[in-house]
């Protein structure tokens, strides 16, 4: 980044201020308590160890490996970037400041991996965070546009550019889970992301007096009804030039293939009656809910492998020998992209609608929240791959990245309203291996995502994302260039 800078920064290469990294990652555990594999890059803690430990202190591993890390980054000329640091300021000041609050983000982490709090009940974690923020001094609202779980926490001394960053602190049910939560998404490690990314952009920008502002938006409920989605809806990313997130993963992934979704209640209208004496004066919802949920497994066949469609029978009735005079049923609606959704919805309403009409049942359908695919914004993405390429990252073609279809996430209705990106980093290795055996939603990424290594990769990935909002603030023509291809994506 070279073209805009007040006058107070230091001169910073036209490659971008970041192009020195080139890491590498050889370090040896310093202790017993964990095991590093110098061979694949894997870290993790030893038989008998508790994910849940209380110990908030880095463990010798991670404080060996980041520090051998930051002696081994090197750029072309193997210059280590110790000495480069003086010749670039802003990726010091960006590092320095991340590291610099590491133990902090670590024990945030994992306090909220130890507390999960299920969708808009996330009060410990939004006191937790918005305190932490307010410490920290960044602008903090509690309780942000009628959502008693959401914040925004500002910092920065113009709107000229506005960054915002996104973290995430809800957790998914379990039956397993003492309080019927777990962290099997790792939303401990997107909201740590959030706050480490949104420290490093407040340092620099206070440090060198720069022209921007970062907002850092705590947005509750992604696993169920989409808290972005209200807080767009109610003008929370307003004048927001563009709006980044980052979400831990079993893989490395810049361009994510999250696929839309809409969400029906279907509910069935009969009659009841004796199920021996007189069953046929009823007329049977259940009838109607398993002709709808087999039609719509026979729809399967015809439908695009990229599609979906799930669901479940939540009501099929109160007792054996009563026909049932009532069902409700959830389904949820997939595709790659939204309009493909809307298609879909139309196929499955009609499954519906046939169901009731052969059965003598009435029908009634409500659709939720839709959660849109997201729009990659190409410049942004292209960004933040150089600057993991830099620290010692390499990843598969776009096209081969494309093709890894994921869940859905309430990010992609924002990245129809502004430029964004929502990268994938993987918390199991940091040599960019998939790792097919685990993934997310399960109690095995739960665990992963309370582990040493997992905090490694998230600082990482966090000092590439503020890396890549540093360059919106100080280089126009490359936030222009964003802009002009979110305007012809959404065009399209």
């Amino acid at each position: 980044m070279s073209s805009e800078k007040s006058n107070t920064s230091p001169s910073v290469p036209a490659t971008g201020c970041l192009s020195i990294f080139k890491g590498i990652f050889t370090a040896k555990p310093a202790s017993s308590e964990e095991e590093f594999n110098e061979k694949n890059g894997h870290l993790y803690n030893g038989e008998g160890s508790n994910s849940n430990s209380t110990n908030t202190t880095l463990p010798p591993a991670y404080q060996s490996l980041s520090q051998e890390m930051s002696q081994l980054f090197v750029d072309g000329t193997g210059v280590p970037l110790s000495d480069l640091w003086e010749k670039d300021e802003f990726a010091k000041a960006v590092h320095l400041a991340i590291e610099g609050a590491s133990s902090e983000l670590r024990e945030i982490s994992l306090k909220l991996h130890e507390d999960p709090e299920l969708s808009y009940e996330e009060y410990r974690a939004h006191a937790l965070v918005t305190d932490y923020l307010e410490k920290k001094g960044f602008e903090v609202e509690r309780k942000a546009y009628g959502l008693d779980t959401a914040f925004v926490a500002r910092a920065g001394n113009s709107d000229k550019v506005t960054v915002g960053i996104c973290s995430e602190y809800d957790a998914l049910p379990s039956t397993d889970s003492p309080n019927g939560a777990f962290h099997a998404c790792g939303h401990n490690l997107i909201c740590i992301s959030g706050l480490a990314t949104a420290i490093g952009l407040k340092t620099v920008i206070e440090q060198f007096g720069l022209e921007g502002q970062v907002k850092l938006f705590g947005t509750p409920a992604e696993e169920t009804s989409g808290g972005k989605i209200v807080m767009l809806e109610k003008g929370a990313f307003k004048d927001v030039d563009v709006c980044m997130m980052l979400h831990g993963a079993n893989g490395d992934v810049v361009y994510p293939a999250f696929l839309a979704l809409d969400t029906v209640t279907v509910e069935f209208f009969g009659k009841a009656s004796h199920a021996s004496a007189s069953p046929w004066e009823g007329i049977n919802a259940l009838d109607a809910a398993i002709q709808a949920y087999s039609n719509i497994a026979m729809m399967r066949q015809q439908m695009h492998p990229s599609q979906r469609v799930h669901g479940i029978i939540k009501d099929g009735g109160k007792a054996a020998n009563i026909i049932p005079d009532y069902t409700n049923s959830v389904y949820t609606v997939r595709a790659p992209k939204f309009t493909e959704v809307e298609v879909l919805k139309k196929r499955v309403e009609k499954i519906f609608n046939a169901a009731a009409t052969s059965t003598g049942c009435t029908v009634k359908l409500t659709w939720g929240i839709p959660y849109k695919d997201i729009i990659t914004n190409d410049p942004l993405a292209r960004k933040f791959e150089h600057y993991m390429n830099t620290q010692g990252l390499k990843y598969v073609s776009k096209e081969e990245q494309q093709s890894k279809l994921s869940g859905s996430t309430d990010m992609g209705n924002l990245t129809y309203a502004l430029p964004g990106i929502h990268p994938m980093f993987n918390i199991l290795n940091l040599i960019g291996e998939d790792d097919k055996t685990m993934g997310l939603h399960t109690k095995d990424f739960a665990h992963a995502a309370a582990q040493p290594i997992a905090h490694v990769a998230t600082l990482r990935a966090s000092k590439s994302l503020a890396l890549t909002g540093l360059e919106c603030i100080v280089d126009s023509v490359f936030l222009k260039a964003v802009k002009q291809d979110f305007d012809a994506q959404v065009q399209n």
